[in-house]
């Protein structure tokens, strides 16, 4: 049986940030209401709203995340591949984040139109959010 999930998308533009590994933590990611900030070994990841980010920095501008309506139980499986899987058979390029409580998949701004066709072929609903 298909999974059939309700999703948002959500006003703002994204964008996804590379600064180097041992970079501080930018005060500038945290600006707006929503924000994600990964450190690894190799770099550090900040996906922030695209008008947040200072000039200079390398990132992929003009993206909208859409949230899957939560709370998610952690230990289910094949959620994030419901929505990956007709996004990825439209061609359609994602960047997955999850926390405790959902999940969020980053679509391109250019193709927005396409992968809600997309996602609404595949049997999901998909609104938008006015915050």
């Amino acid at each position: 049986m298909a999974r059939r999930l309700s999703l948002t998308l959500l006003p703002e533009s994204i964008a996804i940030c590379r600064l180097e590994a041992g970079d501080p933590m930018p005060m500038w990611a945290t600006a707006a209401p929503w924000w994600s900030i990964t450190r690894t070994p190799d770099e550090l990841s900040v996906v922030c709203a695209e008008s947040c980010v200072p000039a200079g920095i390398s990132a992929s501008r003009g993206w909208r995340a859409v949230r899957f309506a939560g709370p998610l139980p952690l230990d289910q499986t094949g959620i994030l591949a419901s929505v990956t899987g007709p996004l990825a058979a439209a061609h359609i390029s994602v960047f997955a984040l999850g926390t405790y409580d959902t999940d969020y998949v980053l679509i391109p701004e250019a193709q927005r139109t396409a992968a809600i066709e997309a996602l609404e072929r595949a049997g999901h609903s998909v609104g938008s959010a006015g915050y």
